[in-house]
This record gives C-alpha cells, sequence and structure tokens, in this order.
C-alpha cells in the first residue's frame, strides 16, 4: 500500500471518500488583505514553531500579507489555555486578546456553544470534510496526525514498540506527556490511546488509560513535567508521547545530536484532529478572516504539511496533483497508519471530561 493510498483509507474514517471540485466563495481577497492591513496586526496564541511547520507558514503569512504583523501570544499554552485566553479577553483590544485560535476537536463544538467564537467559511470551504467542520463555519479541521513516542536512543537501548512496554523498569524515569492532561489535547488524547491499546473500547478509553498511566507513575517510570524538544535532548524526558508531527520536526531539529528515532505504538493507534476558530472578540477580525484564508489555500496546506502534519484539505489536493511526492515520500511509512482510528466528537468530549476531572486521584501526578 502507498503512503498517498493509506492516508485515504485513514481520512476515509471521517467519512471522507472523495471530493468534487471546490466551489469558491465570492470573497475579495484584495479587499479583505486592505482592511486587515488597516488593522495592521494578527494575534496568534499557541503555535510553537516546531508543531506542524508554523513557524513557516507564519513567516509564509507575513511574505504573502506585508504590513501585518503577527503578535504571537503564548506559543506552548494548551488548547484550554486558549479559551480561558478569550474568555478572560472579552473586553480586551489590546496585544493580549487572541483573534484565531488552533484547538483540539473537542473544544470547537464547546467554545461555540458558550459564544467564544464566530463564524466565517473560507473560500475553500467545500473542501473540507463535513465531519470536520461546523455546519455554519464556527469551528474547522485544519489537520491531523497520530498519538506516537520519540525516544532518544542514546540514552534508551531498547525501543518500546507499544504502550505496554512503558511500564518496563528499563524506562524508569524515562516516560513524559507533552502536555498537562488536565489542560493539554495532545495529553489527553495520549491517555485515551493508552487506554485503547489496553483492550478497552471507546466508552471505556479514558479510565484505562488513566489506570494505565497509574501504573506507569507507580512504577516510577512517569516524568510529570511538559515533555518537549529540548528536555528529551537534555535527557530530562528520555521518551515523550505527542502528536507524530510534532515527534518528526523534533527529531529533525536535533540533526543527529542526540540520535532520536519515532515510534508509532502496535497498537492504540489514535488520530487527531484540531481545528481552527476566529474569536467572537477579535480585535483584528478582516486580518482573523485573511490568516483563515491563507491556512486553507493550498499553498497554507502544503505548508503543514512540510510540517508532517496531515492537511485537512489533504484527498482534494492529491486529487488536483498539487502535493510534491518529496512531501509525501518524507512522512511515515504508510502501515504505521493503518490502525489509526479518529475519536468521534462525542467520545473525545467524554474522554476530556474522564481524564481532566480523574487525573489527579487516580494517576496523582502533578504535571507542569
Amino acid at each position: 500500500m502507498t503512503f498517498k493510498s493509506a492516508l485515504t483509507t485513514s481520512v476515509s474514517l471521517l467519512t471522507v471518500l472523495s471530493f468534487a471540485a471546490p466551489t469558491f466563495a465570492q470573497t475579495d481577497l484584495a479587499a479583505l488583505y486592505e482592511a486587515a492591513k488597516t488593522e495592521g496586526q494578527l494575534t496568534t496564541i499557541a503555535l510553537p514553531h516546531d508543531w506542524c511547520g508554523y513557524g513557516a507558514v507564519i513567516e509564509g503569512f507575513k511574505a504573502k500579507y506585508p504590513g501585518i504583523t503577527v503578535n504571537e501570544l503564548n506559543p506552548d499554552a494548551g488548547s484550554a489555555d486558549e479559551i480561558e485566553a478569550i474568555k478572560a479577553n472579552k473586553g480586551n483590544t489590546g496585544p493580549q486578546a487572541p483573534d484565531v485560535i488552533d484547538v483540539g476537536l473537542s473544544f470547537g463544538p464547546q467554545a461555540k456553544a458558550d459564544g467564544l467564537i464566530q463564524p466565517y467559511k473560507v473560500s475553500t470551504w467545500d473542501s473540507i470534510p463535513a465531519d470536520a467542520k461546523d455546519e455554519e463555519g464556527y469551528w474547522y479541521g485544519d489537520y491531523y496526525g497520530v498519538m506516537a513516542f520519540l525516544v532518544n536512543t542514546d540514552l534508551v537501548s531498547t525501543l518500546p514498540t507499544d504502550w505496554a512496554d512503558l511500564t518496563k523498569p528499563e524506562y524508569a524515569n524515562a516516560v513524559a506527556l507533552a502536555g498537562d492532561p488536565r489542560a493539554s489535547a495532545r495529553a489527553i488524547q495520549s491517555v485515551y490511546a493508552a487506554g485503547l491499546a489496553t483492550g478497552a473500547d471507546a466508552a471505556g478509553a479514558a479510565e484505562a488509560g488513566l489506570k494505565f498511566f497509574g501504573e506507569v507513575n507507580a512504577a516510577g517510570n512517569f516524568v510529570p513535567v511538559i515533555g518537549k524538544s529540548a528536555s528529551l535532548a537534555q535527557g530530562t524526558t528520555p521518551i515523550v508521547i505527542a502528536w507524530d508531527y510534532n515527534l518528526l520536526a523534533w527529531r529533525d531539529s536535533f540533526q543527529g545530536n542526540p540520535a532520536a528515532e519515532i515510534v508509532v505504538p502496535a497498537s492504540g493507534v489514535v488520530a487527531g484532529v484540531y481545528v481552527q476558530a476566529i474569536s467572537a472578540y477579535a480585535p483584528h477580525p478582516n486580518a482573523a478572516k485573511l490568516w483563515m484564508e491563507y491556512l486553507y489555500s493550498d499553498e497554507g496546506q502544503l505548508g503543514w504539511l512540510k510540517g508532517y502534519c496531515h492537511p485537512i484539505r489533504f484527498n482534494d489536493m492529491a486529487a488536483r496533483g498539487v502535493i510534491p511526492q518529496d512531501l509525501l515520500d518524507a512522512l511515515p511509512p504508510a502501515e504505521a497508519y493503518a490502525k489509526a482510528v479518529f475519536p468521534t466528537i462525542d467520545q473525545q468530549n467524554a474522554a476530556k471530561a474522564t481524564i481532566t476531572g480523574q487525573w489527579d486521584a487516580v494517576v496523582g501526578a502533578n504535571v507542569q
């Protein structure tokens, strides 16, 4: 199976079987750009430059639309932090008020229900899978990846091949999550994935995952800090669990020092979709809309693919032959994605409630 066909198979779990040619909205991008230039600024939040190629994506936006400053807030924030930033700045038009957010799928519907985001349908709206967007345009999927392990092989001689391995004594003081599971979407999905790997069904995966991480902690293997590329390189967290696109970017940044390998676990392969939205209180709404137009253009989508993320419009772009082969070749082997599952919003919401509410009691590790 080719990598492209494997991705198509995985995306079909989102009921994305094929795309018609997009029918573009009548957006006057030139007028939108002029309005955005008048505002002069776009405020983003929680966009680390090594996450999904965002460093290059931001630079690409600035190069395409000069005259708009990008104000980057708290790059290491989690999805819950982004939502709180909107709530805390409802009446604030200053630099601490985010215009746009990029959050885990489960946070989109709740933000809509709470009146924290506003609708906007980008020009390429029709080529975004129906199951990965709000039909009214309040939020829409941007990219997805699978949960994986990055291992510092200068310090860890035997690679773990599945979640169950993480309880073994050879991984003492080695295992970290790339976020606080009480607030971070990717950390929540890590716990959920570990639960699925135990054989639990979707309804029981959150509780099973909490129990599993309780065992990892009790074994002395869990490191209660937010794992990052620097902590892995320094040896503080020799094994970090995160989305594959984060880990691939980190590995590349090491340039062999330290040596590192990525493992997509043999079971519990969870794929996660992140979503974009514009704050209902955005101080720079036109710049926010222009940012969305850029992200969902072919250029923006390829920017994410260069950062090892699978852009949400992947199938449409592949059908039109606009994805360079070298980008496809740079991603992990196709078979790593064969078992990927896409939790529904309801499943994610249920898991989020269980994991955020019971982490302290079941695992007892204060991740900081």
